[in-house]
């Protein structure tokens, strides 16, 4: 199996998205980190105050880290963006071997117990930049694997695509990655392509420390056992270089176990995460029913 070289992290300038684009650079890749932030500080907490990170900066961590970043700044609410970031890639690398769909709008009432409508109506805006987005990504990058005859697509989702989590925006996201995933796999079987969607669990990123400081009682017990934003990237990897991918192609995959039960990992800071599944619900079975 030719051992995959270059990857497209979106959304990658702080959080889940520079984890895996760390975790990915350390297996010595080159790591495509795309986002919208070039000065530290615009991006804020759920207290308001400003998140660190950059492209740049982690591009930097990513070479650092044993690979080699490229920092892009691209906004993936924007088609034109996203077309001009592979068009890059394939004029500098000349191949695309995983792309990892991270991007996504976090608006600020997110996390706020209170019912969809009396959140703003501008949260429902992760369906389009989380969902669309990562349809538009993914096109761009199978017209490129399958003329590969290899690659990885790869969704970023969690348990919410099954429990409530957030609310009904954020829940549709997620469950729209996961079908995004399967419908894929189902297109780009003949060609060597991989999608998988993976659920995340709770992830030691800027946000959800501020969160835990916002609400305590809400987020301390899952704190306690979150993920390194790097064990994904590191998931992914294993996927990759997997000489059976095709086995697990389509499938929605709780990081946890897939880590444990097939590729014998860790987290990064050597620990075993656990799996949520019977607090939060399981991954739907791909259906192997196809109707044209």
């Amino acid at each position: 199996m030719t051992e995959p070289k270059v990857a497209i992290v979106t959304g990658a300038s702080r959080g889940a998205g520079k984890g895996i684009a760390l975790g990915l650079a350390s297996k010595g890749m080159t790591v495509y980190v795309t986002g919208r932030t070039k000065t530290p500080g615009k991006a804020k907490g759920w207290d308001g105050t400003p998140l660190p990170g950059t492209v740049a900066e982690t591009a930097s961590e990513c070479d650092a880290a044993g690979g080699k970043g490229i920092p892009v700044i691209c906004d993936s609410a924007d088609d034109g963006q996203i077309a001009k970031l592979f068009e890059q890639v394939m004029d500098e690398q000349g191949q695309v071997d995983i792309l990892m769909n991270n991007a996504a709008y976090i608006h600020h009432q997110l996390i706020e117990q209170k019912p969809f409508w009396e959140k703003e109506l501008d949260a429902q805006k992760i369906l389009d930049v989380g969902l669309r987005s990562a349809y538009v990504a993914s096109w761009h990058a199978a017209n490129i694997m399958a003329k590969q005859k290899r690659g990885l697509i790869a969704m970023g989702s969690s348990f919410g695509a099954s429990c409530y989590m957030h609310g009904p925006a954020y829940g549709a996201q997620k469950a729209g990655l996961d079908k995004l995933a399967h419908d894929m796999a189902v297109d780009l079987e003949p060609y060597n392509v991989q999608a998988v969607s993976v659920w995340m669990g709770p992830m030691l990123t800027e946000r959800a420390l501020i969160a835990a400081e916002v609400h305590p009682e809400q987020y301390k017990d899952f704190i306690g056992m979150a993920e390194t934003p790097q064990f994904t990237g590191l998931i992914l990897h294993a996927i990759a270089t997997d000489p059976k991918a095709e086995e697990i192609s389509g499938h929605t995959l709780i990081a946890a176990e897939i880590a444990k039960d097939r590729y014998k990992m860790t987290d990064a800071n050597g620990k075993q995460p656990p799996s949520h599944r019977e607090m939060l619900g399981s991954p739907n079975d791909p259906n192997p029913a196809r109707v044209y």
